[in-house]
């Protein structure tokens, strides 16, 4: 029995993506410190797609950023894939979609795609390969040879989003990557991310503000709340892997995003 049990812990181990334990960030100011992140404890298996949720100032983003190693903690621990996040980071263990597509406009798509597999020297054929490759997976063959402003900003989110999976990492963090399009757009690129998620079988770490989004293309919420930035609550999204936009209508979502609601207005403190 306890070599079973030792084998499950293992398997559960060998799975976890992100770990962390009693993890702080304090922002030292000129006037009072930030505390941005205070005992956060969480952990992210392979496979998932987990979004942080919550209201301006949370810590939401900086906690993205930490496992990036965008951000260094001042107290606790994390790892990212078994290793530091500076040693995740310079093993190219995850890709960051960020909230604007950071396209260079001097370069065309295919060659801002190209960008990190010329700095990690991928050889002329593997780079044009694995170019076409993202750009038929994010829905742009025929795109490349186009500047950034020639794109709609969907389009130049979907081609960030080939950027940061040309190296094929495991793990892909994306920091409200379709925050600023309008509503349409949005449901348009929900709907194709959780189709590219389905075929990658990448690990998502996904920032939000919007409840539905969060819903509709998650497997766990993170719930959080500010000052100090904590997790409130981490809610299971159990609405399967096959999720129409019309799910959204179903008893079942509605009791999910109602959940996440009552959670965000716990968290901040509302009566």
């Amino acid at each position: 029995m306890t070599s079973s049990y030792n084998g499950i812990e293992d398997e559960i181990e060998t799975n976890k993506v992100i770990s962390a334990r009693n993890l702080d960030l304090v922002f030292e100011t000129a006037d009072t410190p930030v505390h941005a992140l205070s005992s956060i404890d969480l952990d992210i298996f392979k496979g998932e797609f987990v979004s942080f949720i919550g209201p301006s100032g949370c810590g939401k983003t900086t906690l993205l950023r930490v496992i990036a190693d965008l951000e260094k903690p001042t107290g606790g621990t994390i790892s990212v894939n078994g290793m530091t996040p500076d040693q995740a980071r310079q093993a190219r263990a995850y890709g960051y979609v960020f909230q604007a597509a950071a396209l260079y406009p001097w370069r065309t798509i295919e060659k801002n795609i190209a960008l990190p597999l010329e700095i990690m020297g991928f050889d002329k054929a593997e780079r044009k390969r694995r170019i076409e490759s993202n750009l038929e997976l994010v829905g742009l063959s025929g795109f490349g040879g186009k500047f950034p402003w020639q794109l709609s900003g969907g389009m130049q989110q979907r081609a960030s989003i080939a950027r940061a999976l040309s190296f094929d990492p495991d793990l892909l963090l994306m920091d409200e990557p379709f925050g600023a399009l309008d509503e349409i757009v949005r449901d348009h690129l929900n709907e194709e991310l959780l189709k590219l998620w389905a075929k990658t079988k990448k690990t998502v770490v996904f920032v939000t503000h919007s409840i539905p989004e969060a819903v509709f293309l998650s497997t766990r919420i993170v719930v959080m709340s500010p000052r100090p930035g904590r997790i409130h609550e981490v809610i299971d999204c159990d609405l399967g892997p096959d999720r129409p936009l019309e799910i959204r209508d179903t008893p079942e979502f509605l009791e999910i995003a109602h959940r996440v609601r009552e959670g965000l207005r716990a968290g901040h403190g509302y009566d």
